[in-house]
Formats: C-alpha cells, structure tokens, sequence
C-alpha cells in the first residue's frame, strides 16, 4: 500500500512538470507568433497610404489660407462691418487654414494618416461654417439696403461651400484608406474652388477704397493657397510637373 503511494506521488510530481513544459513552451510559441501577426497586421494598417509628397505644398496652402482670413476680418474695418456674419466668415476661414496645416505637418509621418483626416474634415466643417456666416452677411448687407456688396458676397457662398465639400471628401478618401490618386483628386478641386473664391474676394475691393487693399490681399494669398493645395493633390496623383533639362531653363 504504501509502495502504491509513494509511486503515485512520484507520478504526481514528475507528469505536471513535464505537462507544464509543454504548455508553457506551446502557450508562448502560439503567444509569440500572435504578436508578430498584430503588430503585422498594425503596420499594414499605419503604411497603407504614403501622404508625404503632399506635405510641404500643403502646409504653405495652409498658411496661406489662413493669413487669407486674416485679411478678410481686417477687410470688415473699411466696410465699416467689423464684428459682423463677414468677419465671423474670415476667421472661420483663418481656423481652417490652421487645420490644413496642421494635416500638413501631419503628414510626414507615416503612422498619423488618422491626423491627417481628422485634420482635413475639420478645416471643411470650419468651411461649412464660413458658409454660413456669408449666408447671414448677404442678409446683413440687404438690410443695409447695399445691394453690390450682397451680390458680391452672395458670389463667395458656392466656391467656399465646395471647398468644404472636397476637403471632407478627401479627409473620408483617408479614414476608408482609397487610392492615393482619388484623395488627390479631391485636393485639386479644392484648390480649384479656392481660386474662385479667390476671384470674388478681390471683387470687393472696388466696393470701398478703405477695404480695397486689405480685399487684394486676401485675394492674393487665397489664390496661393489654390495653386499650393493643386500642387499637393498632384503630388498624391503622381502628376509632377516636368523639370527643365539641359541648359532649357535659359530660353526665354
């Protein structure tokens, strides 16, 4: 009898711990190999999509967006108008160049794509907003029985409204990971609508000799910020213009 337990409990003793071996070891392959396959499956994730190109013209469409609105606000001084819906509408404009270039600096680094997008529908929804308040600053300036300066801001609603529309397009193209050339597409429409914008910005120049200057230099750099966003969604589309070759550069 007491052979039989003394035989048990070496049994006891010697089969846990070479089950156990073989659990730990098996359990750690299987935990090693699921960790590879996570932060595989992560960095497909993260490098899905290469924004980089678009960084730097980006970023200066940003800045230039931004001081843009910061004209626009100085603008309503001359107008007599400072404080109303059409400066409310230039610092709107103002937040979402901060947010275009804050997607810019953003876009340097491989794994911040969702900074990126966020980034970018944000500056559309301040966009949407600017919308908005050009919408009321019509309404303001018919009460003021100024009918030129409503028209003219009436001008501004549609290209400002689409440039909302394509940087939250091209924020979305990010978050649902499409093709690079597709964002980039929608970039380009927005750097197109921006240079309409631009148009009717410094048509209200001739409205008011005080607001004339200030109105040209939103203007200005409104269609800066339309040439550098183009730029940046050819960049995304593989579009890059051709550089001079030899000694091309010297004719005329």
């Amino acid at each position: 009898m007491t052979q039989r337990i003394l035989v048990k409990i070496m049994l006891w003793a010697l089969l846990p711990q070479s089950l156990t071996g073989f659990t730990l070891s098996t359990a750690s392959s299987l935990k090693k190999h699921h960790r590879r396959g996570d932060q595989a499956q992560f960095t497909s994730s993260q490098l899905h999509m290469s924004l980089k190109p678009a960084a730097i013209p980006l970023m200066d469409s940003g800045k230039a967006l931004a001081r843009s609105g910061e004209f626009m606000v100085d603008m309503t001084n001359g107008f007599e108008l400072y404080g109303g819906a059409l400066s409310a509408s230039g610092a709107f404009v103002r937040n979402a160049g901060d947010c275009v270039a804050q997607a810019a600096a953003s876009c340097r680094f491989k794994t911040a794509a969702e900074l990126v997008c966020d980034e970018l529908r944000e500056a559309a929804t301040c966009l949407s907003e600017a919308t908005e308040k050009l919408e009321l600053a019509v309404e303001e300036a018919q009460t003021d029985k100024d009918e030129a300066l409503a028209t003219q801001i009436q001008a501004m609603i549609r290209p400002i409204a689409d440039c909302s529309t394509s940087l939250e397009a091209a924020g979305k193209g990010i978050m649902q990971k499409t093709a690079l050339t597709d964002i980039g597409s929608s970039l380009v429409l927005c750097g197109e609508s921006l240079k309409l914008l631009s148009a009717e910005i410094s048509g209200l120049a001739p409205l008011n000799d005080a607001a004339s200057s200030d109105a040209l230099s939103a203007g200005q750099r409104m269609t800066y910020a339309s040439e550098k966003m183009v730029e940046a969604g050819n960049e995304l589309k593989g579009n890059k213009p051709e550089k001079p070759k030899g000694k091309a550069w010297l004719k005329g």
